[in-house]
């Protein structure tokens, strides 16, 4: 899904909220638009708020959030980071389907980001599944 305006980004991280988004609809780029929205509103409040909506939601399509699968909170803070970066980065009145647009066309955009920071078996570590694990490769550019 391409957002083109904020109200569907406003829509979609609501319904995740609520947990009446469809699974499939919860992708990578609808990941970073929440991410966005929440960042914009309270950086702090988006850092300590994200894991338990996350868990949430994951629990009310059908997922679980164990040592293997589900909620990672390596992963997630990263991903706040991410979106507080490209956030810092706009002027202020940039609407977020732009900040989105310029941050789904970045390195950070692409699936496979996170690799360029940490290895394998330490980004899916039981332990960086649980608490932040700082990058074991290059630090966070931001």
């Amino acid at each position: 899904m391409a957002f083109t305006s904020d109200t569907e980004i406003e829509r979609t991280t609501r319904r995740m909220i609520d947990r009446t988004l469809p699974k499939e609809a919860w992708t990578h780029e609808a990941h970073f638009a929440g991410a966005l929205w929440l960042v914009r509103a309270d950086f702090e409040a988006a850092r300590r708020d994200m894991p338990s909506m996350i868990r949430a939601y994951n629990e009310s399509v059908g997922g679980v959030n164990s040592d293997t699968e589900g909620y990672h909170e390596t992963i997630t803070q990263a991903s706040l980071r991410a979106a507080w970066h490209m956030l810092d980065r706009a002027a202020p009145d940039t609407p977020l389907h732009l900040v989105l647009r310029e941050l789904m066309a970045s390195e950070l955009g692409q699936s496979g980001w996170l690799m360029a920071y940490w290895s394998k078996p330490v980004l899916f570590s039981v332990e960086a599944r649980r608490s932040w694990v700082e990058p074991d490769l290059q630090p966070l550019p931001f």
